[in-house]
């Protein structure tokens, strides 16, 4: 069992400096994303089974309350992050294969160019 828990422990450890590595050396902002969201939540699900196989079941039941908490939040806030960045323009457009969000966002608009909701106001 020790051995299991030390091979969860290191390898979530080893994924997750991946990741802050991946979040130095990568170049653009999607990218970045990747980085931050697939191995960091991968590692810390590794090392939360580490964790949750060395407690008692009650607190392992716990510990896997967060593992899913974890699965069920990370790839939604990347997914904010990445339109957030979009919207605001930091992506680069020559790297994008699909641009499948720029029609989306253009019907959101109105006649004035202003989201839905919003209001224009003259200068």
């Amino acid at each position: 069992m020790n051995v299991v828990v030390s091979v969860c422990l290191l390898s979530g450890a080893a994924l997750c400096v991946v990741g802050a590595f991946g979040m130095l050396r990568l170049p653009d902002t999607l990218s970045q994303l990747q980085a931050a969201t697939k191995p960091q939540t991968l590692g810390l699900l590794l090392i939360l089974l580490g964790v949750a196989l060395r407690l008692d079941l009650a607190d392992g039941i716990g510990i896997v309350l967060v593992m899913l908490f974890q699965v069920c939040t990370a790839p939604v806030l990347s997914q904010i992050v990445g339109r957030a960045a979009y919207r605001i323009g930091v992506l680069r457009q020559d790297t994008l294969v699909v641009d499948e969000l720029r029609s989306r966002l253009a019907g959101d608009r109105d006649d004035h160019g202003a989201p839905p909701g919003g209001e224009v106001t003259e200068r």
